[in-house]
């Protein structure tokens, strides 16, 4: 079994101070997400974090790592390439549920199914935030904001059971007021190997009025504390994936270990793409670029 010589949150301190929201969740994420990589022991140097489009998005500005501040949506697909090219690095993804659970749905599903070796931190705060509060994908129903002043009519996504049929080998939910408890989370998802979503209540101090961190706080428990919870049981998991009202589970969900999209494609068998030498005959490139001009 691997082991892992845990790094300083200190490695991770960024240039840029966060310009969130006075009491923002995000702030919570980061601290998470620093000590997560230091407790999974992964350098600097080894280490991408790749954002969308969102308040949350900034995160990556924010650590002294690799970091790649991409499209909306489009993180994820951006991610599944750097870690294509040199599956020797750790890529995190980082974003918020507009992000991913939105415009983004469509990448975060295909590459739970493919298993690609990413750790996915979603901030949800069930809010658009930085187009100042209308509804988003995990908006609960019935709840007024800027986009449906006379209640939401859609129901949410549900991250946890979308994840688990989708096929993600690690699914994990944390929460902004207990940043320590998120931190391990996220580091049991950058050394798993495989598909890991690690879906957090981040609330948004500005613009959802409902959520907020004394919300959740008289409702959440952890899983570990539940008598023979096994996160090996897909059906339990299942089970705990629909819990929300009075009680909503914390923790890690399930985990399985399966063969990962890289190590299933040939093409890495001698190794990441970022070492293997070039090997193309010019005759042939030539003969394609006639046979397209």
């Amino acid at each position: 079994m691997a082991t892992f010589v845990e790094l300083p949150i200190e490695t991770y301190a960024g240039l840029v101070d966060p310009d969130w929201c006075p009491g923002c969740g995000d702030f919570g994420v980061l601290k998470a997400v620093k000590m997560a990589a230091g407790r999974a022991g992964v350098a600097s140097k080894d280490l991408v974090i790749v954002s969308g489009i969102g308040c949350s998005s900034n995160l990556p500005g924010y650590v002294h790592a690799y970091g790649v501040h991409s499209l909306h949506g489009r993180a994820v697909a951006v991610a599944s390439g750097i870690k294509l090219a040199n599956t020797d690095l750790k890529v995190v993804i980082t974003g918020g549920d507009g992000d991913g659970y939105g415009i983004g749905i469509g990448h975060f599903i295909h590459a739970m199914r493919r298993n690609l070796d990413l750790t996915y931190v979603v901030m949800d705060n069930q809010i658009y935030g930085l187009t100042t509060g209308q509804a988003s994908p995990t908006t609960m129903k019935e709840m007024r904001t800027k986009s449906t002043p006379r209640g939401n009519v859609e129901l949410p996504i549900n991250p946890i059971a979308l994840a688990l049929v989708s096929g993600a080998t690690y699914i994990a939910r944390g929460f902004s007021g207990e940043p320590n408890h998120m931190a391990d989370l996220i580091a049991g998802g950058i050394q798993h190997k495989g598909f890991a979503l690690i879906d957090v209540f981040s609330p948004c101090v500005t613009y959802n009025k409902l959520n907020t961190y004394p919300w959740f706080k008289k409702r959440v428990y952890k899983l570990e504390d539940e008598a023979g919870y096994d996160p090996g049981n897909v059906r339990k998991a299942f089970e705990k994936s629909f819990e929300w009202g009075d009680r909503i589970p914390l923790g890690l969900f399930y985990k399985d270990q399966q063969p990962t999209y890289e190590d299933s494609e040939p093409a890495f068998r001698q190794g990441p793409l970022v070492h293997q030498p070039l090997s193309i005959d010019p005759r042939m490139f030539q003969s394609l670029v006639e046979e397209l001009m």
